[in-house]
């Protein structure tokens, strides 16, 4: 349904040390970088990167309520790692790792804002 999906960040480099860091436990890489923005995807990926951060400067807000990315984790340990290494660099907490009853017994996630505001989940969904 999406071709990529691009959030706007006050500064870029503090953002794509985040994102480094966070996405690293799912799997995902830096696939690209130029003065404007930083694309991240599986490691190989050659079309458009399927997830960038943009420089927006002071204009950059998360959306509002209700919004948020879900990236998609190989492991329960990746959703934990994910969640560690976004408040090691900055991310606020919005719901540790564990399984959310209430979407459905086999979907373990963790959920946190990013530096810039932006709403972000990492989940499994176990069978």
């Amino acid at each position: 349904m999406f071709d990529h999906v691009s959030l706007g960040v006050e500064n870029l480099d503090r953002a794509a040390e985040f994102y480094d860091a966070c996405l690293a436990p799912l799997g995902y890489v830096r696939l690209c970088r130029n003065a404007r923005s930083v694309g991240y995807g599986p490691e190989g990926y050659e079309a458009e990167a399927p997830f960038a951060i943009v420089e927006a400067g002071a204009e950059a807000k998360g959306p509002g309520r209700g919004f948020h990315v879900a990236f998609v984790a190989p492991s329960r340990e990746a959703v934990d790692r994910f969640h560690a290494a976004a408040l090691g660099n900055g991310g606020i907490d919005e719901g540790p790792p564990g399984i959310r009853e209430n979407y459905d017994p086999g979907y373990y996630a963790s959920f946190v804002r990013d530096p810039d505001g932006h709403r972000l989940e990492a989940v499994l969904h176990e069978s």
